[in-house]
């Protein structure tokens, strides 16, 4: 009796262990999801991403924005803002956290199909029971899992890769915001000085001392300023906007926004090739992504060329069967096999299918791997160039136009120039130094989509430095 009891605990430690094994396949949880994300990216954010799911979470976080919200918002600050308080990188998390668990699912076996029936002729009665599963989901189980495990680790990638985009997105439309104030200031003043110019002229005109063109050259480029004024605070605004949605600011957060008065200054000595080379190495997102859909493909290749010819369901049927006009009772046991004939199908078009998918996931990586330094190489030029620039501007065009706007005063002051020549001097310095806050724009647009590029996430960038030339106010003087 012993002996049996023991078999029979043995049997069931046996049968618990086997449907734990079956059961704890691939599986991943928002944590682990997160987690991993956090790790891909914590050099390119500096910061903490993690799923608000209460409302208390919610209420800190309203609380952590409302703190940076306090002060003039800095470029980090901004992305530290988007990271806690954007509903947009939320949504990004959750359906992260749903394309892993979707992974996960498909690595496990697909639970056992229970059937009764109950049966009465005469005075006969059949009770019939059957546990069904498919025998190949449990032989190519281990296939499966680690096809789960390569699905699992592209979404991680894929939602780090949104991330990064995201904060990119973030950083750029801060530089964008920040030198559209900028810019609207000197507007203003381009604009007073040419509403002086403007109704000095009328003056002059009227007493004889100007003539018709003269007036009407400072007439068209009051005009001109005008437009260009309103053009100016409509980009504040449209740059603005762009970043509230993008901080996930509603109306309330977005009239306490402040932003810095300017630009960073530029970096005292730009990024080295060398320097640029070596972080590029350290793992890009791009190129993993595209090494784990070449091993998830080849793994799934491997798959379906088993399960692509045939199919086995297994059954294990227990009948019971009472005679009432007898009095007797028969319990017959077996198991049923059932196997897909492949007649008609032989699965040859769904074999193409996989060897296409993964010829296909192969030549991407080589696209990748081949594009990754082509691109690198675009990014670091444009950062380049526009540091070059900017520093340009900083270092040798604005001293030498503040040299001349000196050089002016003084010839005003002697009477040696009149007030008009003063006057187009002054548009030409406004001119020169706006053309000098975009090319500070340029490089910090540059920057940021270099550091995408370096983690992986290549970004667009296209210089288009302001000419300083002289305006044409001046041209008639």
């Amino acid at each position: 009796m012993r002996h049996l009891l023991t078999m029979r605990r043995t049997k069931l430690a046996v049968t618990l262990a086997a449907i734990g094994v079956l059961s704890g396949c691939a599986s991943v949880s928002l944590e682990q999801n997160v987690s991993r994300v956090n790790t891909e990216t914590r050099s390119f954010t500096a910061g903490q991403l993690s799923l608000a799911q209460s409302n208390q979470e919610r209420e800190q976080r309203a609380q952590f924005a409302a703190q940076w919200l306090s002060k003039p918002l800095g470029q980090k600050e901004a992305v530290q803002l988007a990271l806690t308080n954007s509903h947009a990188l939320q949504a990004l998390l959750a359906q992260g956290w749903a394309e892993a668990a979707d992974a996960a699912q498909s690595g496990r076996i697909a639970n056992p199909i229970f059937s009764f029936e109950r049966m009465v002729v005469g005075d006969e009665l059949e009770l019939g029971r059957a546990l069904s599963f498919g025998l190949l989901d449990i032989l190519t189980l281990p296939a499966r899992a680690g096809i789960a495990e390569r699905r699992i680790e592209q979404a991680q990638l894929r939602l780090s890769a949104e991330v990064v985009d995201r904060v990119t997105q973030v950083r750029r439309s801060w530089v964008r915001a920040v030198a559209a104030q900028q810019t609207l200031g000197y507007a203003r003043q381009v604009l007073e000085s040419a509403e002086a110019g403007a109704e000095l002229a009328r003056r002059m005109q009227s007493v004889g001392n100007f003539n018709r063109i003269s007036r009407a050259r400072e007439q068209s480029f009051y005009a001109d300023a005008a437009t260009r004024l309103a053009t100016a605070q409509h980009q504040v605004t449209a740059s603005r906007e762009e970043l509230v949605r993008l901080l996930g600011l509603d109306e309330s957060q977005a009239q306490q926004l402040k932003l810095p008065e300017r630009l960073p200054d530029l970096p005292k000595t730009p990024l080295e090739p060398n320097a640029v080379g070596a972080l590029a190495t350290q793992g890009r997102l791009d190129i993993r992504l595209a090494q784990s859909a070449l091993a998830g493909a080849g793994k799934a290749q491997g798959l379906n060329f088993v399960t692509s010819f045939t199919d086995i369901e297994l059954t294990a049927r227990r009948n019971t069967k009472f005679d009432n006009a007898s009095g007797t009772r028969t319990d017959p046991r077996g198991f049923e096999v059932a196997v897909s004939l492949p007649i008609f199908d032989w699965g040859g078009m769904r074999r193409d299918a996989w060897n296409a998918r993964t010829l296909a996931a192969a030549n991407q990586l080589e696209a990748t791997v081949r594009a990754a330094g082509s691109s690198l190489r675009e990014g670091y030029s444009a950062y380049r160039t526009a540091f070059d620039v900017a520093k340009h501007y900083r270092d040798e065009v604005l001293p030498v136009r503040r040299v001349i706007s000196e050089e002016n005063q003084l010839r005003y002051n002697g009477m040696l120039i009149g007030v008009f020549e003063l006057l187009a001097d002054a548009r030409d310095q406004v001119g020169t130094v706006t053309a000098a806050i975009d090319a500070q724009q340029q490089f910090w647009l540059a920057d940021a989509a270099l550091q995408a590029s370096l983690i992986g996430r290549p970004t667009a960038t296209s210089l288009s430095v302001m000419s300083s030339a002289p305006s044409a106010g001046a041209a008639g003087h």
